[in-house]
């Protein structure tokens, strides 16, 4: 089962009827990690009137958000929704109001909010997080060529490679592929070719799946 998450901060802002509002947005992981992350941004902007948050995480499924004082409705759900909406898991966006003196009224600020959330989502790089199996496959240079030729058919990423004596590839394959892999690769080299498993694991695979 695969998850979209980002890799780093990122923000964007932009202005309405005078008040500014920036959107932060940060990979977190933990309940405290989303904590620390809103209580940065609240320090970095002592003077703005409002910093309203949302995050959600992916352990146990929690999500949280708060209004910071502004109406009940009109700030943290709106964020909230935009990470829902997005897909986006262990993240947290903070949007900091600084108050420009015209009210927007209830849908003024569900829209501004909105918008402030999805900004700092655009800027953010988005990582399509899949289970994936680690292979080790070693080969004489004879196979290579027919090896490389069959690892882009089936979404892999090479992580490392060793030219020496022989051949030796480390890829990444998404467990569901893994099966028709080894069985095509082994009757591309007559069974030559040694594949190892490394293990199981997590990790970005939108380089190569073209759905983000």
């Amino acid at each position: 089962m695969n998850y979209f998450t980002i890799s780093g901060p990122a923000k964007a802002s932009f202005v309405e009827k005078r008040s500014e509002f920036i959107g932060h947005i940060s990979p977190v992981v933990t309940n405290d990690e989303a904590v620390a992350f809103v209580e940065k941004i609240k320090s970095e902007h002592r003077k703005a009137k409002h910093n309203v948050y949302a995050y959600v995480l992916r352990h146990d499924n929690i999500s949280r958000y708060s209004d910071d004082g502004e109406p009940q409705g009109t700030a943290g759900v709106p964020v909230l929704d935009v990470l829902r909406k997005r897909g986006l898991t262990d993240v947290c966006v903070v949007v900091t109001r600084y108050f420009g003196g015209v009210l927007l009224g209830g849908g003024g600020l569900v829209r501004a909010y909105s918008h402030a959330a999805s900004l700092a989502c655009g800027e953010a790089h988005i990582m399509n997080m899949c289970m994936c199996r680690e292979l080790r496959i070693t080969a004489d240079y004879g196979m290579y060529g027919k090896i490389a030729y069959i690892l882009p058919n089936f979404d892999t990423i090479t992580v490392g490679s060793d030219f020496g004596s022989d051949v030796t590839l480390d890829i990444l394959v998404l467990t569901e592929k893994l099966g028709a892999l080894r069985k095509e690769i082994t009757e591309a080299t007559n069974g030559s070719a040694v594949i190892e498993e490394l293990g199981e694991q997590f990790r970005d695979f939108s380089s190569v799946i073209k759905n983000v």
